[in-house]
């Protein structure tokens, strides 16, 4: 605290000082200057303006991407009010939105609106229209981060159309790439191609070279998303030329890359390489490694499915040692899946399995930012109606007082009766947001533990691939990897939802029980049967919920029975379940336990924890309260004789 009133005393007395030199003409003036008034409305010395100016520009110019150092415009914040308030001046609109900006920043989304909307008044009643546009650009920001996408758009508007008519450049295109975020985040295509349009039609003829150029690589990429590649090419090669023009070195090797690769999905790979290859002529230089690192992997495919294995390899490697400079997991997790595919051509396996798992491992970090993303943006969203819900009850309560006033006693009974149906209907839809929150929270939970279930399934069945290629037994190992590789494809499209039919899960888990037959040498058998009045396409059940349980049965009943194990899974429909009976024949759970322990190893199933939990989480989302039993079976002597575990399963349509 201390260390900061010292460096505002410093501040103040080099600016009283410029300001005496900026009278002498000793230091050049022509920087911004906003409008300020005193809170009597009597004019404000010019020391006293400078000095404010000065904090605002300070506070703008450390608020920039390039110089973000939020500490600082905290700092000159607090001393443009601090000054302000001593000098008993109004706090000018640019200092209101520079608080806005600031409060966005860090997080604060409460302040950052109600300050914006003070800079739009101030802004308004003073007639200080660039400050005004800022200000309704600004809110336009914050409305579509916070999901209010007709606000946002009509702030964009309303800013694009003051500026029209003041002619108040280096604003409508701004207005229109925020118009056409708008747009393309609610989905109309058509609305956001339009818009892409308008903004790069203002910008020709403001000479704004930079945002024409960014319009037109949006326009072309919203054409190559959507396979029309011919009007995408048109599009980029016009981006490409004026880049060449401004020397703008970003644009030429990102629309480089894009002509290229439009080229390659019409198998024109000798175009698409020399598309490529003059994108790494810019990118390379100016240091874009996001676009050369995916030129290179792009590169890198296209030779492979020219048949050039070798030199696709260099491409790849060079891809993935750029991607892995800026943590580019996204680039690192499709050049390994592809690399994985080029190895599996070439019979590979020892070098197709060591890419999948790094494929895997990428991919899996890709998904949890995706989802905690998501988290993020369902957060503040719901803390921006909240607010607003805040807002709009406390202003229903300032104009029942107003009512109270009049004296009305009917009306105010009648105003009574419609308040509280308007808390009970508000309270109502937060406990109905709050709830539908805390649904896709348990959905995404549910994601997060199929991510880490895969794996160790996943993991536990490649051992056995591993020991058939170190016993050089070739032919079994391709079997296995046969079967392998299908039963991943169907985990993999599986796993991307939350629940499947029936069919496909019990198709998975056939191809399971193949692999651990083969992986056991035939040493037990199974069997399993679906109830007749069961049909399965048109039930579904949660991912992945039963393999784990077959799982252990296999692993800890059967792995050290001395005679042919055996293992039957039953499903059966009751009463808004289904019913899966899981039996085997094997040492039974107690012995499994003695075992576990005799090796030096404590039994608890990681598939079976997490099922479990899945389990946990389903019985919240929907309100039942399915469960899984365990049943110890015996023969006539009393002895162990295996073990039946019933899990239900909720039915889902």
């Amino acid at each position: 605290m201390k260390t900061r009133i010292a460096l505002n005393k410093i501040i103040l007395v080099l600016l009283l000082l410029l300001c005496v030199s900026s009278v002498f003409g000793l230091v050049p003036t022509g920087s911004s200057v906003y409008l300020i008034k005193s809170i009597s409305g009597s004019d404000v010395s010019t020391a006293d303006t400078a000095i404010i100016n000065h904090y605002i520009r300070q506070g703008s110019h450390y608020l920039s991407k390039s110089h973000l150092k939020l500490e600082l415009v905290d700092s000159y914040i607090d001393s443009a009010l601090s000054f302000c308030e001593k000098k008993n001046i109004e706090i000018p609109a640019y200092l209101h939105l520079l608080e806005a900006e600031y409060s966005f920043q860090i997080g604060d989304f409460t302040i950052s609106e109600e300050e914006s909307k003070l800079a739009e008044q101030n802004a308004e009643k003073n007639g200080d229209l660039l400050i005004l546009v800022r200000t309704l650009q600004f809110k336009g920001k914050y409305y579509l981060r916070t999901g209010y996408f007709k606000e946002s758009r009509d702030a964009f508007m309303k800013s694009i159309e003051i500026s029209r008519q003041n002619k108040i450049k280096g604003i409508v295109p701004s207005g229109y790439a925020g118009v056409a975020d708008v747009l393309n985040a609610a989905g109309d295509i058509k609305g956001y191609r339009h818009t892409l349009e308008l903004m790069i039609e203002s910008s020709f003829a403001e000479n704004d070279s930079l945002k024409a150029e960014t319009g037109l690589l949006w326009l072309g990429n919203s054409y190559s998303e959507g396979k029309e590649f011919f009007k995408a090419d048109s599009v980029l090669r016009k981006c490409l030329a004026l880049s060449f023009l401004t020397k703008h070195t970003y644009f030429t090797s990102f629309s480089s890359a894009n002509i290229g690769w439009g080229f390659y999905c019409n198998k024109l790979y000798d175009s698409s390489l020399y598309y490529y290859n003059k994108s790494l002529d810019y990118s390379l230089p100016g240091n874009h490694v996001s676009i050369s690192d995916n030129s290179l992997g792009n590169m890198g495919t296209i030779f492979r499915d020219l048949g050039k294995k070798s030199k696709a390899i260099v491409y790849y490697e060079k891809s993935l040692e750029q991607a892995k400079t800026i943590n580019d997991w996204y680039t690192l997790s499709w050049v390994y899946n592809d690399m994985n595919k080029l190895y599996l051509d070439t019979k590979d396996t020892s070098k197709a399995y060591l890419c999948y798992v790094l494929y895997k491992e990428y991919n899996d970090s890709v998904l949890i930012k995706k989802s905690s993303q998501g988290l993020t943006d369902a957060r503040i969203r719901y803390e921006a109606d909240n607010h607003n819900k805040e807002i709009a009850l406390l202003s229903l309560r300032l104009k029942n007082n107003r009512l109270l006033n009049i004296g009305f006693t009917g009306l105010i009974v009648l105003i009574a009766v419609i308040a509280i149906l308007i808390i009970r209907g508000a309270k109502n839809e937060e406990r109905r947001r709050l709830s539908e929150l805390n649904r896709q929270i348990s959905e995404m939970t549910q994601a997060n533990l199929r991510q880490q279930m895969n794996p160790h399934f996943i993991f536990n069945t490649l051992n056995s691939i591993q020991y058939y290629m170190f016993q050089h037994d070739k032919l079994a190992t391709n079997i296995y990897l046969t079967k392998f590789s299908s039963l991943m494809r169907k985990v993999l499209e599986n796993s991307q939802h939350t629940s499947v039919s029936l069919r496909d899960e019990l198709d998975a888990l056939t191809l399971y029980l193949e692999l651990e037959c083969l992986r056991f040498k035939d040493k037990f058998e199974y069997v399993v049967t679906v109830d007749e009045e069961i049909d399965p396409l048109l039930y579904k059940v949660p991912t992945m919920l039963i393999q784990p349980y077959v799982e252990n049965s296999i692993c800890h009943g059967l792995k050290h029975f001395e005679g042919k194990g055996a293992v039957k899974i039953d499903i059966k429909l009751g009463k808004e379940i289904l019913i899966c009976t899981i039996e085997d024949n094997g040492i039974g759970r107690e012995a499994a336990r003695e075992k576990g322990k005799a090796d030096g190893i404590e039994h608890n199933s990681l598939g079976t924890r997490i099922t479990s939990s899945r389990l946990d989480l389903v019985n919240s989302l929907y309100g039942t309260s399915l469960k899984t039993v365990y049943t110890d079976l015996t023969n006539e002597n009393g002895e162990p004789a295996g073990t039946r575990v019933e899990i239900q399963i909720p039915i889902m349509t």
